[in-house]
């Protein structure tokens, strides 16, 4: 250990003396009037100390005026070092720079935009590997190649080795062109999970409207299957009336706009009342004379006040 490490960090007299001197560098450096309080010193080794100042510049809240002043050894003037300006505890910063390729958010991209995406994309696979060999699921077999081979040859002035250019038509790589298998790149099983999970959320049975919906997409005559293995689970809407008219969908989600949701069936009828409410019974003031209900010996007389 250097004798200079095991020294005191006691500040050196002469240098936090030195208050003013490094007021008037930091006004030099910054401007008159903007250089606030004297807020402390900082020992920064033998006879280098830093004086902080606050900073009244609008827009720099918290932060300090460091000036850093030293003296030489056994020297009694003290020169100075560098000033600028740092944050203090409190000061407002910047938040911390996030990569475009972290900020990108879906729809984003506008007309004339680039998005490049990376080599070691999880999303996607080589669709193409080399030029003399097919992928293992191309349709372009071995026995294919060697019946192009056969063809150039009979074509071509002598045999391909001899040639100083190997015939183009003749390759997999043209041969896969033609077929438009030629990708470099193709969805991988990784990218394909993804997106099914991202149409999932979007339109899926989870949805409110598809909870409130009266069928679900698979029995929807504006469903456009898709190909390959996302037939099973997903299509395209091409309901211009329905919110997910030329979106992704899953097969399980609805909405009010499905081709059959205007057959409904017919509300059942009541049945007929026991007691018709609606007629009126005649009651006679009286009973009849043949009821046998009331005995009368002489003339009925008529029902009213005396």
């Amino acid at each position: 250990m250097s004798a200079a490490t095991t020294r005191s960090r006691t500040p050196d007299r002469l240098c936090a003396e030195a208050v003013e001197f490094a007021r008037a560098a930091a006004e030099e450096t910054a401007a008159p009037g903007v250089v606030g309080e004297h807020a402390g010193i900082v020992v920064e080794g033998d006879r280098v100390v830093t004086h902080l100042f606050e900073c009244k510049e609008p827009g720099y809240r918290g932060w300090r005026w460091a000036v850093t002043v030293a003296r030489a050894s056994r020297a009694k003037i003290v020169t100075l070092d560098e000033t600028v300006l740092l944050p203090g505890p409190d000061a407002l910063l910047a938040p911390e720079w996030v990569p475009w390729s972290e900020r990108l958010r879906p729809g984003d991209l506008g007309p004339g935009d680039l998005l490049p995406t990376e080599a070691e994309d999880l999303r996607l696979e080589p669709g193409y590997s080399g030029e003399d060999a097919p992928p293992p699921n191309s349709a372009v077999s071995e026995e294919m190649a060697d019946l192009v081979e056969a063809e150039d040859a009979e074509v071509t002035a002598g045999a391909p080795a001899n040639l100083p250019v190997a015939p183009s038509r003749g390759s997999i790589a043209a041969v896969a062109e033609e077929l438009g298998m030629r990708r470099a790149r193709v969805l991988s099983r990784y990218g394909l999970h993804t997106a099914a999970d991202r149409w999932e959320e979007s339109y899926g049975p989870k949805t409110q409207m598809a909870q409130a919906a009266p069928a679900s997409c698979v029995s929807c005559g504006f469903l456009v299957p898709l190909a390959g293995s996302l037939r099973q689970a997903f299509g395209v809407c091409s309901n211009e009336f329905s919110p997910a008219d030329g979106r992704v969908v899953s097969l399980a989600y609805g909405c009010g706009a499905h081709s059959e949701a205007a057959v409904m069936p017919k509300p059942p009828r009541p049945a007929p009342p026991v007691l018709d409410e609606t007629r009126v019974d005649e009651m006679p003031l009286r009973p009849a004379a043949d009821s046998g209900s009331v005995e009368t010996e002489g003339p009925a007389e008529e029902f009213g006040h005396s």
